[in-house]
């Protein structure tokens, strides 16, 4: 049985101004960097065998500093868990982008299927590495919640769910299938009042 504990990277300037951001590569704010600061010491004692990340910034500086505080195991960047293109509305808050697109027909969106096929492969290739044991793994927003769809057959995740920034959700396979255990928990973020969504 091989689990993955998904994080989603700490926050950055354009969460902070609620700024739609794909691929474009935004660092951690100081409020970002303290997020990730309180998964490492939430995640403190659980043993990880490997540690994948998307291969932006902002979730490779929330790996790195979760990192430190889990043993400093293994890391390796992968494309299969980059965040979602956001195509042409990049940049713009969401009442932005539903002005410009009321249909939802984004120029240079990537299609929900592209991304649930290299998110799922990227998820095959953890448990062939890494039989029995539990992975970390640090993304997005739009790719944690494409997975969370996937594996509940849309009950909840893109569309449905609003995932706050380093937030925490579990996944286990055993056998062939995936099977969600929690997902979008902040219990490390409880010294915060407002926790950011976008």
């Amino acid at each position: 049985m091989t689990e993955i504990c998904l994080v989603r990277h700490g926050e950055t300037d354009w969460n902070a101004l609620g700024k739609l951001q794909g691929r474009e590569d935004i660092p951690l704010n100081t409020r970002g960097k303290e997020q990730a600061k309180m998964v490492g010491q939430y995640l403190k004692g659980t043993h990880f065998s490997a540690v994948y990340t998307s291969p932006l910034l902002r979730a490779k500086e929330t790996a790195s500093i979760v990192n430190q505080y889990i043993g400093g195991v293994p890391m390796t960047e992968s494309g299969a868990f980059i965040e979602k293109a956001y195509g042409q509305a990049s940049g713009m808050t969401v009442t932005e982008r539903d002005r410009h697109y009321p249909g939802g027909q984004i120029p240079g969106l990537e299609p929900f299927d592209t991304i649930e096929k290299r998110a799922m492969s990227g998820l095959k290739k953890i448990k062939e590495h890494h039989p029995g044991d539990q992975v970390l793994v640090v993304s997005h927003g739009g790719l944690i919640n494409v997975i969370l769809s996937a594996l509940s057959k849309g009950e909840i995740g893109t569309g449905r769910t609003k995932l706050y920034n380093t937030c925490i959700s579990h996944i286990v396979s055993n056998g062939d299938s995936w099977t969600i255990l929690d997902y979008n928990r902040i219990d490390h973020l409880s010294r915060f009042g407002k926790v950011t969504s976008i």
